[in-house]
C-alpha cells in the first residue's frame, strides 16, 4: 500500500501497539509517511519503542507483492453489480455512475457511464478482484522497484532495514539485485529475504542466497517464510501454509543462519496454530504467569509479519474518519485512535506477551 495518509495513520497506531518493524514500499514519500506516523506516536507516548523502518523490493516482476490491479471503468457495463468493489480488502476500488450530456443514468443508461476505478496508491496487489469480474476486464500490472532509487533510500537515516522478495525460481535475478545494492546494503541493520516454500529444494535455494549475501552482510539477516501471500484477511485456513512452511523448516538441521519469521496468511489465528505445532515461544511479562522451559524447536520462530490482515483491521476504523477536511490525522479523533489501537493490540499483544484487557475504555 502506498496511500500516504493511510500509511501514516497505520504507522502511528502500530507504533503505539509496540511493533518492532514497519514494512513499506521503497518510495521516499512512503518512507516519509511511515516516519511521520512514528514521530507522532512518540509525541503521544515519549517512552514508546521506535520500530525499525523496512523498505521492500523485488528481484522478479513475477512476484505477487509487486503488482497493481487496473481497468478502465468506462469499459464496465452500467448494470454491473460491482463485485470487485465489494471484495477489495483495501477499499481500493471505487465506482460510481455519472451523467453524460445531461441524461441521468437511471432514466437513460445509454447516456451514462461509470467513473473511478482502482485507487493505485491503496491497491496492494492481492488479486482478489481478478477472478470475480464477470466481464474479465481487470488485469494485473507488475513492476520491479528501481535498484538505484532503493540504494539511495538505504543511505538515508530513516531507513533501518530492507526486505527482498524473491520468487524461488532461480538466483540470477537475486544476484543482480544484490550486486546493485552492495554499496549501500551496510547502511541498514537488517536484511530480510521473503520467499515461498518450493518444496524439497527450498533449503538448498536459501543456502545459495545466503552464499550470495554473506560477503556484504554485516548486520542481522532474516528469512521471511511466505506461506500464502496477502491472504490473512480471508480467515483461519489462510494461515495453514505458513505454519506448514515453519514446521518444515524447523525439522531441517542444515538451514542457513538468521532469524525466521512467518508471513503470508498471518492473522489472529496464527498464534494458536503455532502453539498447536509446538513452535510458539511464550514471553514473560510483568503481571503474567511465567513461561515454562523453551526447547530449541519452540524458539525457532523469531517473529510474525502481519500484512493484509493488519491493514484490514485498522482500515475498518480509518474508513470511519471524517474526510471533509482533506487529509485526516487519526490523533485528532481520540475515540477512533483508541478503537484502532485496541484492534492493533488484539494482534500484537499475543505475540509480545502483553497483559490482555477486555476493554481499554
Amino acid at each position: 500500500m502506498q496511500d500516504a495518509a493511510d500509511v501514516r495513520n497505520l504507522s502511528l497506531v502500530y507504533t503505539l501497539a509496540g511493533v518492532d518493524c514497519i514494512d513499506c514500499a521503497a518510495d521516499a514519500s512512503v518512507v516519509g509517511a511511515v516516519n511521520e506516523g512514528i514521530d507522532v506516536a512518540a509525541s503521544i507516548i515519549p517512552a514508546v519503542q521506535r520500530p525499525w523502518v523496512m523498505v521492500s523490493v523485488n528481484d522478479d516482476c513475477r512476484d505477487l507483492h509487486f503488482r497493481k490491479a487496473e481497468f478502465d471503468p468506462e469499459d464496465c457495463p452500467l448494470d454491473c453489480s460491482k463485485p470487485c468493489e465489494k471484495i477489495c480488502p483495501a477499499d481500493a476500488i471505487s465506482l460510481e455512475s455519472v451523467m453524460v450530456e445531461g441524461e441521468h443514468t437511471q432514466s437513460d443508461p445509454l447516456h451514462g457511464k461509470l467513473k473511478g476505478g482502482v485507487l493505485t496508491e491503496r491497491c496492494y496487489g492481492c488479486g482478489r478482484c481478478l477472478p470475480v469480474c464477470p466481464y474479465d476486464r481487470i488485469r494485473a500490472v507488475s513492476y520491479v522497484r528501481d535498484p538505484t532509487t532503493t540504494s539511495e533510500l538505504l543511505k538515508m537515516n530513516d531507513v533501518d532495514a530492507i526486505e527482498i522478495h524473491t520468487t524461488g525460481k532461480g538466483t540470477d535475478t537475486f544476484n543482480t539485485l544484490w550486486n546493485s545494492l552492495s554499496e549501500s546494503i551496510n547502511n541498514v541493520k537488517l536484511v530480510a529475504v521473503s520467499l515461498p516454500d518450493i518444496g524439497e529444494s527450498t533449503v538448498d535455494f536459501m543456502n545459495k542466497l545466503y552464499t550470495i549475501m554473506e560477503p556484504h552482510l554485516q548486520g542481522y539477516n532474516l528469512w521471511q517464510l511466505d506461506g500464502r501471500p496477502m491472504s490473512g484477511d480471508i480467515g483461519r485456513g489462510a494461515t495453514r501454509e505458513t505454519i506448514s512452511f515453519a514446521v518444515h523448516m524447523a525439522s531441517v538441521s542444515e538451514r542457513p543462519p538468521g532469524f525466521y519469521q512467518l508471513a503470508g496468511g498471518t492473522n489472529s489465528y496464527t498464534i494458536d496454530c503455532l502453539k498447536k505445532a509446538g513452535l510458539f515461544q511464550s514471553t514473560t511479562f510483568p503481571g503474567t504467569a511465567t513461561s515454562g522451559t523453551i526447547s530449541p524447536q519452540q524458539a525457532f520462530i523469531g517473529g510474525i509479519a502481519y500484512g493484509g490482515y493488519a491493514r484490514k483491521i485498522i482500515g475498518r476504523t480509518l474508513r470511519k474518519l471524517p474526510a471533509q477536511f482533506g487529509r485526516v490525522r487519526i490523533e485528532d479523533h481520540p475515540d477512533h485512535l483508541l478503537e484502532a489501537l485496541q484492534e492493533a493490540l488484539s494482534l500484537v499483544a499475543p505475540v509480545k506477551g502483553y497483559p490482555v484487557f477486555s476493554s481499554m475504555k
